[in-house]
């Protein structure tokens, strides 16, 4: 969950998130060094008079300055595509939910149940319980069980919307009469906050998205539950 004065990125929850976390770094380290070292170039370009006939022509800087930008490069893309791939990869899921965009919320359907579906609308300011957070709560959430991934199926009924929670490192358009699919997986137990990424109309900004992951015997309990309610 973020919070006030926030600056980096959330915890992650997932493991392609903590991926993501670490390829950040990774590249924000690069930036640094690489902002540091064309500081001291011109800091000492403007304060030094003295010149040197060696840099003004030299093949030897030229060739250093050609591959070393390039050899930076390949230490990006490498982890950049591992990643990519690995956002891509769904082996095997245990449990498939289709997340349904609509103007102004969310529907879910558990495919793997005969009859297991719901809307999910946000709570209004004035119906929150302590311990709510405006604007990010929802009536119904969308329970998975940890440590099982899950493959979500993600599309729209009338415009482009977008499912997205920030922990889970998860982030797959909903484009109407087009079916997407995304997996993830939840490392521990916890309550998961998201919203719709894509403007889609004036609403757009009240439609969160909420996972709850608990354990699997928490979970079975809950989907027969919501069977014997249906």
């Amino acid at each position: 969950m973020a919070h006030p004065t926030q600056l980096g990125f959330q915890d992650a929850a997932s493991p392609v998130m903590e991926e993501l976390l670490h390829f950040h770094d990774h590249a924000l380290m690069i930036v640094f060094l690489i902002s540091a070292l064309v500081l001291y170039i011109i800091i000492a370009m403007v304060s030094t008079k003295l010149t040197n006939k060696f840099i003004l022509d030299s093949q030897e800087i030229e060739i250093v300055w050609t591959i070393l930008p390039a050899v930076i490069l390949v230490m990006i893309a490498l982890p950049s595509l591992r990643i990519l791939y690995l956002m891509d990869e769904i082996n095997d899921p245990h449990l498939t939910i289709k997340a349904m965009g609509h103007q102004w919320y969310w529907s879910y359907e558990y495919t793997d149940y005969e009859n297991l579906n719901f809307d999910a609308y946000m709570v209004p300011t004035q119906d929150l319980t302590p311990g709510q957070f405006r604007l990010l709560e929802t009536d119904h959430r969308m329970v998975i069980p940890v440590e099982s991934p899950i493959r979500i199926l993600v599309s729209a009924e009338d415009v482009l919307h977008s499912w997205a929670v920030p922990s889970m490192g998860v982030k797959m358009d909903a484009v109407p009469g087009r079916l997407n699919q995304t997996a993830l997986l939840a490392s521990r137990p916890g309550v998961y906050y998201g919203q719709c990424s894509e403007i889609c109309g004036a609403n757009h900004s009240f439609m969160p998205i909420v996972i709850e992951a608990v354990p699997l015997p928490y979970f079975e309990t809950w989907s027969a539950n919501q069977l014997d309610f249906a």
